[in-house]
């Protein structure tokens, strides 16, 4: 009897959705007449033809390539702060932990006076995922009540976790946990490559959604569910431990200074090491975004945007891109570096390390006018914060103003220049998003803009783009 009510349920939706494809506007659709018309848009003439030879048989980037460009950025820079190595996230979406471990490790280098560095990315990532999916898990009990298609539940599910983020990630994380050095928890094939350990993760933690859910459909109340998620955790975390190692819970470490001593053998705790040794106090430090979509010198705070539950969301005050470049030439003369984060991915010439809005030239080669301004690039999702740096050096000239940026990358030394990804003046305008700066290199009445309250976006909002 079910399977038969079931079928004339099915045959009575079929035929409303008959009746309905019956009775549509034809009006949007393409007819022969408009398909005329739109063909009129291309001449078939030599020139056409041989550009779809070239298009059709090579790489469309290596094609645009502006050849008139060559040359037109060097590589010198007249303020730089003293940096040592290069660092190599792989095939990983780490770049906002390494990002912000190299602008910590440059203070560390110079202060204790060492040949070589390395803080391991290894040991904060792995309490970033096992609080990445504590976080999804409170979210899922939060709203067990609310149907799929809500707008918080179906955006949970399709970000369960991930392996980039941003700098207030790096700042919880590590006050929580502390730090190692790299050679007590290095790096390994899971942490260089984090695709497969990340599908699993992903793949359980929405099994276990549905579970809790399952669980409050049946009348289960919200502390059974979160009794349960700590059983749910316990799978998370040995997985995270089989695919990353154990973390050290103290260890032993000394290193070689710069006038070839060997320091003492010292015990450490995680927190113990970040609070004495490396011993950067990570809450002077401020976030700006440059945001042409919306008002300026005010505070935003997205929703969600965070690494753990009791963590802070990602809060910055939105500046112009001048005001940003006046402070950090302050920070880069007092020798200190910064958080960075942009959308690299845009005219990004690979081979020489430059980033440069005139790199490549895609309206020539298509005969199409690309003209969105940043604003317009923000709102329809075009462009968005992708990946971090430190920002190390500023070229200026005699007046003081500004021509170039340096930016320390994470794709190892043999990636862009050196290592280093080199920044005009017009692309650090249109592409740059956040940068993260230690509050004595702001201008006191900007700051006063972080005791107002804060406008809350929801998740879902365009700036929300963790790095990758």
């Amino acid at each position: 009897m079910k399977y038969l009510q079931f079928f004339a349920m099915l045959m009575g939706i079929l035929s409303i959705s008959i009746n309905t494809a019956g009775q549509r506007n034809t009006e949007g659709t393409i007819t022969p007449k408009m398909l005329d018309q739109i063909k009129q848009s291309v001449d078939y003439n030599s020139n056409t033809k041989a550009l779809i030879n070239a298009i059709s048989n090579d790489d469309i980037q290596k094609l645009a390539l502006n050849r008139a460009n060559e040359g037109k950025v060097d590589m010198y820079f007249s303020n730089r702060v003293n940096t040592k190595g290069i660092t190599d996230q792989k095939s990983s979406g780490r770049c906002w932990l390494y990002t912000g471990l190299n602008v910590m490790r440059i203070q560390v280098i110079e202060r204790n006076e060492m040949e070589g560095f390395e803080l391991s990315q290894t040991y904060p990532f792995f309490w970033d995922q096992l609080e990445k999916a504590n976080l999804f898990l409170e979210g899922i009990i939060q709203t067990a009540d609310k149907p799929l298609d809500d707008k918080r539940v179906d955006w949970l599910l399709k970000n369960p976790i991930g392996d980039g983020g941003q700098w207030t990630g790096v700042v919880d994380i590590i006050e929580k946990y502390g730090l190692v050095p790299a050679d007590i928890m290095p790096d390994n094939k899971n942490t260089e490559s984090t695709r497969w350990m990340s599908r699993l993760l992903r793949r359980k933690l929405r099994e276990q959604a549905i579970d809790l859910r399952l669980m409050q459909a049946n009348g289960e109340k919200i502390k059974a569910l979160q009794q349960q998620k700590v059983e749910m955790l316990g799978e998370i975390y040995r997985i995270l431990v089989l695919s990353l190692g154990e973390p050290p819970a103290e260890f032993n470490w000394r290193y070689k200074k710069t006038n070839g001593d060997i320091t003492t053998l010292t015990s450490y705790t995680p927190m113990s090491f970040y609070k004495d040794f490396v011993a950067v106090d990570l809450t002077d430090y401020v976030m700006f975004m440059n945001d042409p979509s919306r008002e300026f010198n005010k505070l935003y705070e997205i929703d969600y945007d965070r690494h753990m539950y009791e963590g802070r969301n990602w809060l910055y005050i939105n500046l112009p891109a001048d005001d940003i470049k006046a402070f950090a030439k302050n920070s880069i003369l007092g020798n200190e570096a910064m958080y960075f984060s942009c959308d690299v991915g845009k005219q990004l010439n690979r081979d020489k390390g430059t980033l440069d809005v005139n790199n490549y030239n895609y309206d020539d080669l298509f005969g199409v006018q690309f003209g969105m301004d940043k604003a317009e690039r923000i709102q329809t999702f075009e462009s968005g914060s992708s990946h971090g740096m430190a920002l190390v050096a500023v070229d200026l000239d005699e007046h003081g103003n500004t021509r170039k940026w340096l930016l320390e990358n994470s794709w190892g030394a043999k990636a862009g220049y050196n290592g280093f990804l080199v920044m005009t003046e017009a692309w650090f305008n249109e592409y740059m998003f956040r940068l993260v700066i230690r509050k004595k290199y702001v201008a006191e009445d900007i700051l006063k803009i972080l005791d107002t309250e804060p406008i809350l976006l929801p998740p879902w909002d365009p700036m929300f783009a963790p790095e990758e």
